[in-house]
């Protein structure tokens, strides 16, 4: 049996806060190979979750601690839709389809979830980014993050401002 102690995500509100990519994230299943894919996930605000999306699997998070936005994209990389979950919404979690294209706006520091995927995890076929949208650690990133902090439907994210 595994205890998950609420203390995990404070300890993962400081490596996240401390990271450059300003998030951080705990495996609860015991590796790659196990064909259920769990973990925690801490996000700061500022932190870049690059647009992506599973071609063939779904994506289950249930908020834990704070708050997102969740904002999908057509293929051409115009806002479809926008959902606030967690603290403070009438949702609690999300569950994506397969070949959604999203990403993750933390709504503040230290928002945390915990997401579980269809495994095995194969880092060649676990994602694929938009190639409309900046890879992280590109200059881009943080103008992308603003942008899509006030996206709407129809805003298209190769006219970041």
């Amino acid at each position: 049996m595994k205890l998950l102690p609420r203390t995990l995500l404070d300890e993962l509100a400081a490596r996240a806060h401390a990271s450059p990519r300003r998030r951080a994230h705990h495996n609860v299943h015991a590796d790659a190979s196990d064909p259920v894919q769990r973990f925690f996930v801490v996000v700061d605000r500022d932190s870049y979750v690059r647009p992506h999306r599973h071609r063939t699997r779904s994506e289950l998070a249930l908020v834990l601690r704070g708050g997102f936005d969740v904002v999908t994209f057509d293929d051409r990389g115009v806002v479809g839709a926008r959902y606030a979950v967690g603290e403070s919404t009438p949702q609690m979690g999300y569950e994506l389809p397969p070949d959604t294209w999203h990403t993750l706006i933390a709504r503040q520091d230290g928002s945390a979830f915990l997401e579980i995927k269809q495994g095995p995890y194969d880092p060649a076929t676990s994602a694929e980014f938009a190639p409309w949208a900046p890879a992280e650690g590109d200059a881009l990133a943080q103008r992308f993050v603003r942008w899509a902090r006030g996206a709407v439907p129809g805003s298209v994210a190769t006219h970041i401002e």
